[in-house]
């Protein structure tokens, strides 16, 4: 039985180019498996799909060139990359997925989420993701130069920093009555998602749900088989 993997919350970017060799080794690494689901976050910051930068292309390509091997790829959106749309997942050889979605893992109904939509406690951020994922102002963000979207991109990236600086660590943590209330409302028990950075697996009264890590000084990666799942740290500094 070939496996089913899933990361998230790897922030690609030019300043950290171990995480993408990272990354490049891993697909070569787990082209035996089945499917691979990449839940957000997979750039630190995107400006738009017509985004022509080296580090855009460059894993694009080598995305494509794993999906081509065989292995089924989904995408999923995150906070940072809200604006990852269809153009690039043809690109990529990848499916979008929309947030939330639930497959047949291994015969267990399951939730893919992001995970920031989790963390309802964090007021000022549900604000400004409700703007975010709102197709008029999407559109509107997509209408500007890719230059200015670019700059807007670094602004936003450094606010966020700034406000999260400034937060609790509960804060910014999923709220564990929004969990329940979405694992309910999608009849399912179990649940995988990222974006806390928190690596680990959750039992709790309406079942199981799995945290995936942020690839920052080791990666992470969720894979499932025939010997259920298993929560893994990926090398990236050697």
């Amino acid at each position: 039985m070939s496996s089913t993997c899933f990361i998230s919350d790897l922030h690609l970017d030019p300043a950290r180019p171990a995480v993408i060799q990272a990354l490049a080794a891993f697909l070569k690494r787990h082209t035996h498996c089945a499917k691979l689901y990449i839940l957000g976050d997979l750039f630190e910051a995107w400006p738009g799909d017509d985004d022509d930068s080296a580090v855009a292309t460059g894993v694009a390509n080598m995305l494509r060139d794993f999906s081509a091997a065989g292995p089924g790829l989904y995408i999923m959106r995150g906070n940072r990359d809200f604006l990852i749309g269809e153009q690039f997942c043809s690109a990529a050889g990848a499916t979008l997925l929309s947030d939330p979605t639930v497959i047949d893992l291994c015969g267990e109904p399951t939730l893919l989420m992001h995970g920031d939509s989790l963390c309802t406690a964090d007021a000022d951020y549900q604000k400004f993701r409700r703007t975010a994922r709102d197709p008029a102002w999407q559109a509107s963000m997509m209408a500007r130069p890719l230059a200015e979207r670019r700059a807007l991109a670094v602004s936003l990236r450094a606010m966020s920093t700034e406000a999260n600086s400034l937060k609790s660590e509960d804060i910014m943590d999923v709220s564990p009555p929004e969990v329940a209330r979405q694992m309910r409302a999608h009849g399912v028990r179990q649940l995988i998602h990222g974006h806390t950075h928190r690596p680990a697996r959750h039992e709790t009264d309406t079942g199981l749900r799995w945290v995936l890590g942020a690839w920052e000084e080791q990666g992470w990666v969720l894979e499932a088989g025939v010997t259920g799942l298993k929560l893994s740290k990926i090398n990236i500094y050697q």
